[in-house]
This record gives structure tokens, sequence and C-alpha cells, in this order.
């Protein structure tokens, strides 16, 4: 006799015990999963690139790359004749090159004199934007470019961290957070202390964890009954990356979908803005309702003296469809309201990214040959002009040509 499906009445009516249970249930066989995937001696890196990849790296021609390596100055080829390059050969490279330039041309594109450290805020009210995964293909995109990077998960779901090989069930403990150096009691550590390199060199994380969201329990009862310093919850994480500016040329942060105290601190801390964005109705109507929120949150941080100032907002259209008439026709739309803000390049929607994310990687990451070779290019070409557009707005941020 085939087994009954098991009837509603037969579940805990207790709520709390129903979820605590469940959670309970899937933490151990997410654990599973990981150890499954990530046995406890592996290390997750990144793939060799090819040498048309390294060159554009780089920043040169792939015929002058392969004067270099006859030069005896690449890495040697494989086994099966070919020739591929590590992060840690493309940085070797751009280090050779850089230290051999000549005239304004550099190969490490770090910050000079008068350049600030530039910090972005990578937000949307609403999940399923692409956030996520805009933040981490573009602080993977700037520093295997040669800038030195550093992540913030500020979001307690901690995708972001997932992405980079930090579980935060199995990898995160507390107080090693963003939220350990940004707390108000004596428990408060240096931000150095939590920074974590990843396998990119130039890429470092400070990972996300559950425990973010006691800043936004902690802040109510500072504002309450807290001394006049604490309460100026909007200037801590400025205040931390002050501590490591030298050491970072870009910070990208990837803000909570919700607009609360952490958020409203990684926007005062923030010379830019990224709000990525699904061109469909109710994605459009639930940005329109944040912005107003937005505004008003920041009117009143600005009167208290926060910083509202930015050097640039863009708005990203995420997973566009460009057969799809009605997200082009949306498109369109947020063009003729928001003009050159929206960034002219769309993010497309592609089964290679997400499949990617499948296996926790982005697309930097993952083999080409798991895809056809069209499906990969395109998303790849997609990602790199985006990033390329962002790359540009710093540049110019920097007053570079």
């Amino acid at each position: 006799m085939a087994a009954q499906s098991q009837s509603p009445e037969n579940y805990s009516k207790d709520l709390r015990a129903l979820i605590s249970s469940d959670a309970g249930e899937l933490s151990s066989q997410l654990r599973a999963h990981q150890l499954r995937i990530f046995p406890p001696s592996a290390e997750k890196g990144i793939r060799n690139f090819s040498p048309a990849e390294a060159a554009k790296f780089i920043g040169i021609h792939e015929g002058y790359l392969r004067q270099l390596v006859s030069e005896g100055k690449g890495p040697p080829p494989q086994a099966n004749g070919r020739r591929t390059y590590s992060v840690a050969d493309i940085g070797n490279l751009r280090t050779l090159l850089d230290d051999g330039a000549k005239g304004t041309r550099r190969y490490l594109p770090y910050r000079r004199s008068g350049e600030d450290l530039q910090i972005i805020s990578v937000m949307n009210f609403k999940g399923g934007s692409g956030k996520t995964t805009t933040s981490a293909h573009l602080a993977q995109y700037l520093a295997l470019h040669g800038y030195r990077v550093l992540a913030i998960d500020l979001d307690p779901q901690a995708s972001l961290s997932a992405l980079f090989g930090h579980q935060p069930e199995l990898d995160v403990g507390e107080n090693e957070t963003v939220y350990g150096a940004i707390r108000y009691d004596a428990e408060r550590r240096d931000i150095a202390e939590i920074i974590r390199a990843t396998y990119i060199p130039g890429l470092h994380i400070v990972p996300g964890h559950l425990e973010l969201i006691e800043f936004e329990h902690e802040t109510p009862k500072i504002l309450a009954y807290g001394n006049e310093a604490d309460s100026l919850f909007f200037s801590r994480i400025g205040q931390v990356l002050a501590s490591v500016d030298d050491s970072y040329d870009v910070v990208i942060m990837d803000c909570p979908p919700q607009l609360g105290f952490l958020t409203l601190s990684a926007l005062c801390a923030a010379t830019a803005v990224l709000i990525t964005v699904h061109p469909q109705m109710l994605d459009v109507l639930s940005m329109s309702q944040f912005l107003h929120m937005t505004g008003s949150l920041l009117e009143v941080v600005s009167k208290a003296g926060g910083s509202t100032d930015y050097d640039w907002m863009r708005y990203l259209i995420t997973r566009y469809e460009p057969s799809d008439a009605p997200q082009t026709q949306m498109v369109g739309f947020m063009r003729s309201i928001f003009g050159q803000r929206v960034l002219t390049h769309p993010m497309l929607k592609s089964t290679a990214i997400a499949d990617a994310g499948l296996t926790k990687q982005t697309l930097y990451e993952v083999d080409r040959q798991q895809f056809t070779r069209g499906t990969y290019d395109r998303a790849r070409e997609a990602l790199d002009l985006v990033n390329g557009e962002i790359e540009d707005l710093i540049s110019q941020t920097w007053g570079r040509r």
C-alpha cells in the first residue's frame, strides 16, 4: 500500500517549534551538502585563463603577451602543450610591465596621490534583483584588472560570502563580520582583524553572518539611551573604512534588501551608489517606494550631520531579456526618466550565470567548457561591458583619462 502523505493536522501547531525544527534539519542537510562539495581539505580557487583573457586583464594585445612569453617572462606550457595563465601569473606580468613602464602608462591601476578611496554601495529594496551577483562579479573584475578591492557582505543571508567560499554557518564565527567593527560595546574589534584574503590576489572580503541583525536591534537602544557619539550610527562604517583607506582602491558593499540602520550607514560611507533593478513592473514599483523611503531617511540623516554627497549614482538593468517586449519598454521608460543615470549596458539574463551560481561560482571562475560557446561568450561580454562601464566611472572620479 502506498504511503499516504502527511496531513496538515499531523504537523505541530506550535509555529515556533515547527520553524526551529525545520531550521535545524535544513542547516544539517546544508552542512552535509557543503562537505560533499567542498570537503574540509578543499579550498576554493579560480581557474586558469586563456592567453586572450590574460592579455585583456593586463591591458595589452595578445601578440605582445606572446612576445613576453617568448622572452621567458610568462608561465611554461602545460602538459598538453597549451599555455594558460593563473591569477598569480597575470599579477606577476602586470608588475613586471609596470616596473618597466615609461611615461604615464601604468599597468598597476592603484590609487595615486589625491585620488580618494572609492566606496560603492550596491543596493535594492527588493530581493532577486541581481544585487549579490553584481557585487561578486564587479569585485572580481576589478581585482583581476589589478585593483586592490575589499568586498563587504552586509547581508545577514551572506550569499556573497558563500560565493567567495566562506559558508556562514561553517566558516564565519561570532564577531567576524563588519558588526564586530561597528558594534557599540567593549567587544568591538579593529576591521583589519576581520578582513580575510580570498583566492584572488588583491581581493579581500569581510564576510556576512546572521549576527549583522544585531546592529538593527542595538541601534534603537543606543539612540534612546546612548551617548551622543554612539548615537551617530550612520557614520560607523565610514569610520572603520577610514582605518584601512591606504590598503585599497575600491570597496564594494553588498547591502541587505531592506532599508535599515546598516544600509543607511553604508549609504553614508559610500562615495557611489549602484542600484540594481529588474525591468518588470512590480520591481520598478517596488523601487519607487524604495527611493521615496531612502530620500526621506537620508534627509533626516543629513540634518543629523551624515554625509549624503556622492561622486555618482547609477541604475543597472539586470536579468534583462532583449526579446521580451514589456522589458524593453520598461527599460525605455526608465531611460526617459533617469537619462544617463541608467548604465548604457544592461546585464543580460543568462543560464551561464545561473548555472554557475548553483555550484557557488561566478562566471569568471566557472570552466567555459561547461557551456556552449555562444551561451558563455554572450554572458561574459555583457558582464565585462557592465563592469567596464563602472570602471570608467571610477577612473573619471579620479580624474583619469
